[in-house]
C-alpha cells in the first residue's frame, strides 16, 4: 500500500487583507515561490513606510495643526496595523521552525 507523503507546510499570514478586511493566507511548501517573494517584498515596503512615517511624525508633532495631526495619526495607525501583521506572520513562521 502506498502512502501519501506528509505535508509539512503551514499557512503563512500574508501582509495584505482580503475582502472585508479578512486575513489572507498562503498554503505552500515552496518558500521561494512568486507569492512568497511578493509577500516578502510587501512586508519590507510596509516596514520601511512605517519607519519613514515615524521619523516624519517625530519632526512634525511639536508644531503640527490639528487637521494634519489627524492625517498623520491615520497613516501611523495603518503602518502599525501592517507592522503588527508582519510581526505576527514572522512569529508564526519562527514558531514552526522550532
Amino acid at each position: 500500500m502506498g502512502t501519501e507523503p506528509e505535508s509539512h507546510c503551514s499557512p503563512r499570514l500574508l501582509p495584505w487583507s482580503g475582502t472585508e478586511g479578512k486575513s489572507c493566507f498562503l498554503i505552500t511548501d515552496d518558500h521561494g515561490g512568486p507569492v512568497s517573494r511578493l509577500a516578502d517584498a510587501t512586508e519590507s515596503v510596509q516596514l520601511d513606510m512605517g519607519r519613514e512615517l515615524l521619523a516624519h511624525a517625530r519632526e512634525l508633532l511639536p508644531d503640527t495643526p490639528r487637521g494634519e495631526l489627524r492625517f498623520l495619526a491615520e497613516r501611523l495607525a495603518e503602518a502599525l496595523r501592517d507592522a503588527l501583521r508582519v510581526a505576527e506572520s514572522r512569529g508564526q513562521r519562527l514558531n514552526r521552525l522550532n
